[in-house]
């Protein structure tokens, strides 16, 4: 079993990015959910009145009952069994801890790296201990705490570092969403869940006990990455490219505890609307 990580996302914060996301002021959500501005106040400091925040959850279309099952406690993912050829690696990145994967081929022990977190040398060290060949790096996304560690990781490797062309960097490959790689006899399928950052990327691996979606912040057990670009798009990308998926599929996000696709369908407030 995964060692346990905290949500990533509190109420609070979920109701901010879904409020960002509707460019609502305070004034404008209590108007709209019918409720005074004290009570907007009260549940992003962390208040529990259900009805109060079913109000709010109807106007920023989120699920009610997901979003009070957060606020109450009664929601945690439920513990992951990772499958042979999945490790996680949980890195502090300032006042944030991030989330990189190291995906292999048991039969062949061909390895590639996902996000590089604040500190690859746990990965390293654990692909040198385990015999594995790491020959690619692939990138969800280019914010400094997914790529910190990209130019070490390479040089140490030789891996082949890919990268959306939405959103190219130094040091890695572009490629168009829809590419298909290969880790061994393992497939990885590209689909672009932007909205967070231009070029997001989820990695769906299959060929394991288990499909993998390797999301970045493109979701969250109980949340998603905020909508930098597009709070739409973010959406759109998320339900129609990873929430379409297998409900077995364990979902690695970029932060917080891993989770499953029919979890997020039942428990996310912004997809069990």
């Amino acid at each position: 079993m995964v060692a346990p990580i905290p949500l990533e996302d509190t109420v609070s914060d979920i109701l901010g990015k879904a409020q960002r996301g509707l460019s609502l002021s305070d004034e404008a959500l209590a108007s709209r959910a019918g409720v005074h501005l004290t009570v907007i106040a009260a549940l992003k400091k962390g208040g529990n009145d259900e009805v109060s925040l079913a109000k709010v959850a109807a106007a920023l279309g989120l699920g009610a009952q997901a979003l009070n099952n957060l606020a109450s406690g009664r929601y945690l993912p439920e513990p992951i069994a990772l499958p042979e050829g999945l490790a996680c690696f949980t890195t502090p990145f300032h006042d944030i801890m991030v989330n990189s994967y190291l995906v292999w081929d048991p039969a062949t022990g061909e390895a590639a790296f996902f996000d590089t977190g604040a500190d690859g040398d746990p990965m390293l060290e654990y692909a040198t201990t385990h015999d594995l060949r790491v020959k690619q790096l692939f990138i969800t996304h280019i914010h400094g705490d997914h790529v910190y560690d990209l130019d070490r990781l390479v040089e140490k490797t030789s891996a082949r570092a890919r990268v959306c062309e939405r959103e190219p960097i130094e040091g890695a490959e572009p490629f168009a969403p829809g590419e298909t790689f290969s880790i061994g006899n393992l497939t990885v399928e590209t689909r672009r869940t932007s909205g967070h950052a231009i070029g997001g990327i989820t990695y769906v691996v299959t060929g394991l006990s288990h499909p993998l979606a390797l999301v970045g912040d493109a979701m969250f057990a109980g949340s998603m990455g905020g909508g930098v670009v597009s709070y739409a798009e973010a959406l759109e990308t998320n339900r129609k490219e990873i929430l379409t998926l297998p409900e077995e599929t364990i979902l690695c996000p970029g932060h917080g505890p891993l989770t499953t696709v029919g979890e997020q369908k039942r428990a996310n407030p912004f997809f069990a609307a």
